[in-house]
């Protein structure tokens, strides 16, 4: 584990001082942390993102959102370190990861959480899928599915008029011939949404694109039934964790999320945090 600390900073002389009182030294800024990070970014880092346009990536989703800069440094670089060990650029309209401020024990914290495109990407690094998607189905499509000993999944796009949501279904197909699917409704997607801590905190793809978080969640479903490799599960379970430690391997690190029944709490759209409902 590696303890996240203040910098030394140099000594700034001071021209013509007359009080013999010693300058104070400037708080570390979140900018000042990740300079300090820069090394081990690097080294976590996969070919395919260098070092300067992932640095680029973090310090924009400061800048553009008030409330990361609030959280504790601690937490904010766990989350900025999973995502660089998983290769996804967080908070970028790409849609692979994102850094999300939520309360958390009392304490604004950063949360990591795999977007859409993340989980699919890492699916197909496992070198074991081929296919792998998902779909909404709208009430006016025509669809029929059946499970059993030989399970069939039919959908057919209305081309136009599709009407609301009610489904959403995700595919996938293995290099080696093996194939699956998994179907939710709408209601069950929901389900899991409420149980997602981060679902009501003011910076959330739930709000912002819940379409394709709904396609990400029916995609985790379905991946628990593919054969992949304890190393990318290992990866996937990292989605929507807050860590405070960091680490060579961030999976090994504990999850420190303060998990609360959504039918019994609420969250500030603004701030993040979770209070008891009336």
């Amino acid at each position: 584990m590696t303890e996240i600390k203040e910098a030394k900073k140099p000594e700034v002389a001071v021209a013509k001082s007359t009080s013999a009182t010693p300058a104070k030294k400037k708080p570390m800024t979140m900018k000042d942390y990740i300079n300090v990070m820069a090394p081990e970014i690097k080294k976590a880092l996969p070919n395919t993102i260098t070092p300067e346009r992932f640095t680029r990536i973090v310090l924009s989703a400061i800048s553009n959102n008030k409330d990361l800069q609030a959280c504790t440094p601690q937490s904010f670089l766990a989350g900025m370190m999973n995502a660089a060990q998983l290769g996804l650029e967080p908070n970028t309209p790409i849609g692979q990861a994102y850094l999300i401020p939520r309360r958390n024990h009392g304490t604004l914290e950063a949360q990591f959480m795999i977007g859409y495109k993340g989980l699919i990407d890492l699916a197909y690094r496992s070198g074991q899928v081929k296919t792998i998607y998902a779909e909404a189905v709208h009430e006016n499509d025509e669809f029929e599915y059946e499970l059993g000993l030989e399970p069939k999944l039919k959908h057919i796009p209305a081309m136009k008029d599709r009407g609301e949501v009610i489904y959403y279904y995700a595919v996938f197909k293995l290099i080696n011939g093996g194939e699956g699917f998994k179907v939710m409704s709408k209601e069950d997607v929901e389900k899991i949404r409420l149980r997602s801590p981060s679902a009501n905190a003011g910076f959330s793809p739930w709000k912002t694109d819940y379409d394709a978080m709904a396609k990400k969640t029916v995609i985790r479903q379905v991946l628990k039934y593919a054969p992949l490799s304890t190393d990318i599960m290992r990866k996937i379970s990292e989605d929507e964790t807050i860590k405070t430690d960091l680490s060579a391997d961030m999976s090994l690190v504990n999850d420190e999320t303060e998990y609360m029944d959504a039918e019994y709490s609420e969250t500030d759209n603004e701030t993040g945090e979770v209070t008891d409902a009336e």
